[in-house]
């Protein structure tokens, strides 16, 4: 995993026209996205529910304390925790952007697999150029769940999933791009990525 540094980020709602600054403490992030080993491919048609699950799984495996507890609509996270979670969106976001400052951290087709790129599949992780901080496929490839609520007065559970994918057009694989669907959504180019907390 790699240590991202704390600092701050604005996300943004187009939606709703509204952006918001929030801090970043430091965390851990996966160099690339969960895979199926040994092809590397990323690990697909999981629900935000089974990613809850298996960072769970992962966390008593490797003798971590479990970050989640709950089920269904009503998942908690223990934040001080030092067990495997999904990054929050701002994490997330900072991470992808590693301190750049426009809408990729690079030219797409160096860094990304997408829909004029991957010949209508994943590939294996880490084929793609990373950025600053040594984070593969950021954006393209899969898109990765995180674990915020979009809008909890008017899409209830729907959970946030960021960075665009192996299908996606050129203008939905960027930093600040934002799509959302219920937790036990799952489609094939829909993964996740480990993040821990900083413990000390």
């Amino acid at each position: 995993m790699v240590q991202v540094p704390g600092g701050e980020v604005t996300l943004r709602d187009d939606r709703r026209k509204i952006e918001w600054t929030v801090p970043i403490r430091p965390f851990l992030l996966g160099r690339s996205p969960v895979t199926m080993s040994p092809q590397r491919i990323p690990l697909v048609n999981v629900s935000w529910l089974d990613a809850v699950a298996l960072c769970n799984r992962l966390s008593r495996e490797s003798g971590f304390a479990e970050c989640y507890s709950g089920a269904d609509d009503d998942v908690t996270c223990d934040w001080d925790a030092d067990g495997y979670r999904l990054p929050t969106e701002a994490e997330w976001q900072y991470a992808c952007k590693a301190e750049t400052t426009g809408y990729r951290y690079g030219e797409l087709d160096e860094i990304a697999w997408y829909s004029e790129n991957s010949g209508g599949v994943p590939h294996p992780v880490e084929r793609k150029a990373p950025n600053s901080w040594g984070l593969h496929d950021m954006l393209g490839n899969v898109w990765e769940w995180c674990w915020d609520l979009y809008d909890q007065e008017v899409y209830g559970s729907y959970r946030i999933f960021r960075g665009g994918s192996w299908a996606e057009e050129a203008r939905g694989c960027g930093a600040s791009v934002r799509r959302r669907s219920h937790p036990t959504f799952s489609i094939d180019d829909l993964g996740f990525r480990l993040a821990r907390s900083s413990v000390q």
